[in-house]
């Protein structure tokens, strides 16, 4: 079968969104016992985004939402499918996806939250695709978006530097040809629960609770996992690492972006980083980066792209993506 028979969910549109409020390091080591030193030698982040009373996950997913839907030239009625992927609803039920729908005024399509944390863009990514290339939708809204400052545990200062808020979206449409999602490979291991966490629940505590993490160790299962499933999904799409144009990876932490790359033999220049001014956004990293080097025009079209993020779960995934 050829490539132009072959209906495909193509990028239409990106867009993403960020609190009002930047704090640097040397804002926060005003409030947290830290230096600007220490956060920028384990992490690389100089700065991140974080909400005020007023902006909420769903604030922020519609914002990001409508300039993806801008870019793509297409207005709420032409929208019948928005999965979005948070570990920080607005509420417990209903869906934060529904909350966006009725903003955007495209009441009526689809729409459902995904909770698979840093790496549940890429789950609602394949979730969007699937439902693009059976035929159950034509135009789709994948956004990931997150308020992880609201649980923090400000007293720690190993997981608190290393959050922000933000939001980001794009727009999948339904096309034939040689364009679009090529590949994607997801995975989850839940005998790691107690290494990246929050320890309270609605089904549990009966609160929300607040982060924590064993960081040494999620970084060792990070770059083990990501260079192994970036591999996989190369094969199952018929590429190799040497065709990727760019490697658009879940913005967790400077170090293992660097190293995943070094594992891969990939070259740096190569390696979309937004981190530094981000921080880690869980679901939101990846869309944001991905917008950020579109709008930068680092990114064209014909380009091809690589997706990948793992998260609390641990759950991890990748995406070959010809833009």
């Amino acid at each position: 079968m050829s490539d132009n028979a072959i209906l495909r969910s193509v990028i239409k549109g990106t867009g993403s969104a960020l609190p009002r409020t930047r704090v640097s390091n040397a804002e926060l080591s005003k409030r947290v016992d830290t230096t600007d030193e220490w956060i920028v030698e384990r992490t690389g982040i100089h700065f991140r985004h974080i909400a005020e009373d007023d902006e909420t996950t769903s604030s922020l997913a519609t914002e990001a939402a409508q300039k993806a839907m801008d870019a793509a030239g297409l207005v709420s009625s032409d929208i019948d499918l928005i999965v979005l992927a948070t570990a920080t609803p607005d509420q417990t039920f209903p869906a934060t996806a529904t909350i966006v729908q009725d903003r955007l005024g495209c009441n009526g399509c689809v729409a459902f939250d995904v909770a698979a944390v840093c790496s549940g863009f890429l789950y609602a990514l394949s979730v969007a695709d699937s439902m693009i290339r059976t035929g159950a939708a034509k135009h789709a809204l994948v956004i990931g978006a997150e308020t992880f400052s609201r649980i923090l545990d400000w007293e720690d200062r190993a997981t608190c530097v290393l959050f922000g808020d933000g939001a980001g979206a794009i727009v999948l449409s339904a096309e034939f040809g040689d364009k679009g999602i090529l590949g994607t490979r997801l995975h989850a291991d839940g005998a790691h629960n107690q290494l990246l966490y929050v320890d309270g629940g609605a089904g549990t505590t009966g609160t929300v609770g607040k982060l924590r993490m064993k960081g040494r160790e999620v970084f060792r299962h990070a770059v083990v996992n990501l260079a192994s499933v970036l591999r996989e999904v190369l094969e199952e799409s018929g590429q190799s690492i040497d065709s990727i144009d760019w490697l658009i990876p879940h913005q967790a932490n400077a170090r293992i972006l660097d190293a995943t790359a070094k594992k891969l033999g990939m070259p740096a220049e190569k390696v979309i980083k937004t981190v530094d001014v981000h921080a880690n956004t869980s679901a939101a990293s990846v869309p944001l980066a991905l917008d950020t080097a579109v709008r930068d025009h680092r990114i064209k079209r014909d380009d091809l792209l690589v997706l990948e993020a793992m998260g609390g779960g641990f759950t991890w995934g990748a995406s070959v993506i010809r833009y």
